[in-house]
């Protein structure tokens, strides 16, 4: 894949936090992703100082809404995940963070947070738990 210049993107400018479009709290969804398969791991929120402290330290770092403070994922798990690239929505009110994932990503010990499809009606689990 080449990267590519037009008008509306005159090419390699750069990444300030604050051009993104955080909510009325502070916060822009942050979708992962496995870099290397694109499975969709898990959906949380970011604010402008875990973006931040991603980008300088290669850890992917959320905003714990719960808790009220940053959330550094797999800090107590051993789940981390390392950013390998972050792209941004053409709204700029999303990110997609393509990550390398160890171990699972969900609290529920499975690979993805989305381990539950509606099939014809009904909810199906489709991933089961890591063994450990």
């Amino acid at each position: 894949m080449t990267e590519t210049s037009s008008p509306e993107t005159p090419g390699p400018r750069p990444f300030d936090p604050a051009s993104l479009r955080f909510d009325d709290r502070g916060l822009i969804p942050a979708i992962a992703q496995d870099a290397e398969d694109g499975t969709v791991l898990m959906m949380a929120w970011m604010n402008e100082a875990s973006l931040r402290e991603t980008l300088e330290t290669g850890q992917v770092t959320y905003w714990s809404r719960s808790r009220a403070q940053l959330w550094r994922k797999g800090e107590t798990s051993g789940h981390r995940q390392r950013l390998v690239e972050l792209r941004v929505d053409c709204d700029r009110d999303c990110l997609l963070l393509q990550v390398t994932q160890k171990g699972p990503a969900c609290h529920t010990n499975r690979r993805s947070c989305y381990y539950t499809a509606v099939r014809d009606g009904a909810e199906v689990v489709i991933l089961d738990p890591i063994a450990e």
